[in-house]
């Protein structure tokens, strides 16, 4: 069952058309990735399913609800998180109040104390670090705690943004190891990534973007496989 389907989006920055009508969905459950070059599309096309930009035409259909035109502060009270490029902690805010600030959405304040536990079992260091001002924190940490904050409202759908970026490889085997386990436990994921190898590699199925169109799709396994997508994203 579809949890997100796109259909044919359309998005303009003022007379460029950034996305040409394109179509995906995410079935519950799943990991799917969208990979492509640098100005594909794939960050415009998250931000457009979040509301954060306004698309032009097109229908963005989430757990059944139509939320094209829904403010993204809405959309995050359906079910729908985004941790964005970059990360984007609140630089001069604790570890623990950046989990607070993340936890808002979430009505059930009973559960706040299991969620946090939750999260601090998912990524140890924010345990030991709960009291320490993020932005005084590793570009990895700071990548768990955007990753945290997001899970602390307990999505049915997140979505990551360059989740590697920047990150040591060592660092980056963590953060595919976790969003593992995030999937593992019930949270559907979809995934933007330049590491095209290491997001196929985690995915049940992928979309390749190129200038704003979806010109493949298909399992990970597939796009793996494919000639296009080794010659063109993993050096094959």
């Amino acid at each position: 069952m579809a949890l997100l389907e796109v259909k044919d989006l359309e998005v303009y920055y003022g007379v460029i058309c950034a996305l040409k009508g394109i179509s995906f969905e995410v079935n519950e459950g799943e990991i799917v990735t969208l990979i492509g070059a640098n100005g594909a599309g794939k960050t415009t096309t998250m931000q457009s399913v979040v509301g954060l930009i306004p698309s032009r035409s097109g229908n963005v259909v989430f757990d059944g609800n139509d939320i094209t035109k829904t403010p993204c502060h809405k959309i995050v009270h359906l079910g729908m998180t985004q941790v964005p490029e970059g990360r984007r902690v609140f630089q001069e805010l604790t570890v623990y109040e950046n989990l607070l600030m993340g936890a808002y959405s979430n009505k059930s304040n009973a559960t706040f104390k299991d969620d946090l536990e939750r999260i601090y079992t998912l990524f140890p260091r924010l345990a030991e670090r709960k009291n320490q001002i993020a932005g005084t924190l590793s570009g990895g940490e700071q990548q768990m705690l955007a990753m945290g904050r997001a899970l602390m409202s307990k999505p049915k759908l997140l979505m990551l943004d360059e989740p590697s970026m920047g990150l040591s490889p060592l660092l980056v085997d963590q953060v595919f190891d976790i969003i593992k386990s995030i999937n593992k436990d019930g949270t559907t994921v979809l995934l933007v990534e330049q590491n095209a190898g290491k997001s196929l590699a985690i995915s049940d199925r992928g979309y390749v973007l190129e200038n704003g169109n979806i010109v493949l799709s298909g399992t990970g396994k597939e796009l793996m496989e494919s000639e296009e997508v080794k010659k063109a994203y993993l050096g094959g």
